[in-house]
């Protein structure tokens, strides 16, 4: 296989609001060019990750959906894993992670609730960041996800979207141990991958957790 190593992990179970398989076709596309993807429904996987065999990792993980709690080896694999210097980037129902407390403080936020499904437009939140390289403000049909902050956990939010007249946070970045977390906001189907302006922001934000030049 060529291409820095990233384990892709999620699920898809049979009436799930989020399966992997649809969005990892359009994340292959994305990240073809520079990563190989390793893709698993086994969240065990996550107990024995490994910074000499994979890069980082993205979650797509829909824990919430399905109320599983991860073992104390699962989470102690994957926070061994971002501490030692590998990255976590977490795409949309991917928060579901921070289910455990530990896992919270890595991503930095839970997810509390969304109003419905609409047109939802996105902006950059400055004008240089790395992770907004090559994007501009856009607008895609989303769930307007809703975030509770952990207050021990330092982020930078880059991208924001507006709902009834306010701003509310998208996406952010902070680092933990060695390693890199990014949040993504956007991926509630595999449309929301369509759009330019989402597709570099997951490329960049993989580039940005792996350690690889942009």
């Amino acid at each position: 296989m060529s291409g820095t190593q990233i384990l892709l992990i999620g699920d898809d179970q049979s009436g799930g609001w989020h399966p992997l398989q649809p969005v990892r076709e359009e994340l292959e596309k994305i990240l073809k060019e520079k990563f190989q993807l390793t893709v698993t429904n086994n969240y065990d996987d996550l107990s024995t990750l490994d910074t000499s065999k994979f890069a980082a990792c993205i979650s797509y993980a829909d824990i919430g959906t399905r109320n599983v709690t991860l073992t104390s080896e699962q989470v102690s694999g994957l926070l061994k894993f971002i501490a030692d210097g590998g990255g976590l980037l977490a795409i949309h129902n991917g928060i579901s992670l921070a289910r455990s407390y530990e896992l919270l403080q890595v991503i930095g936020a839970k997810f509390v609730a969304h109003p419905p499904f609409q047109p939802l437009h996105f902006y950059r939140v400055m004008n240089e960041h790395p992770l907004l390289e090559g994007v501009e403000d856009f607008t895609v049909d989303e769930e307007p996800y809703q975030f509770e902050f952990d207050s021990f956990t330092p982020r930078t939010v880059f991208l924001e979207y507006e709902y009834n007249g306010k701003r509310w946070p998208s996406a952010w970045e902070h680092k933990y141990g060695l390693g890199k977390v990014v949040y993504l906001h956007p991926g509630h189907t595999e449309d929301s991958f369509k759009p330019e302006a989402i597709q570099r922001l997951i490329l960049n934000s993989v580039s940005w957790i792996a350690g690889l030049d942009f």
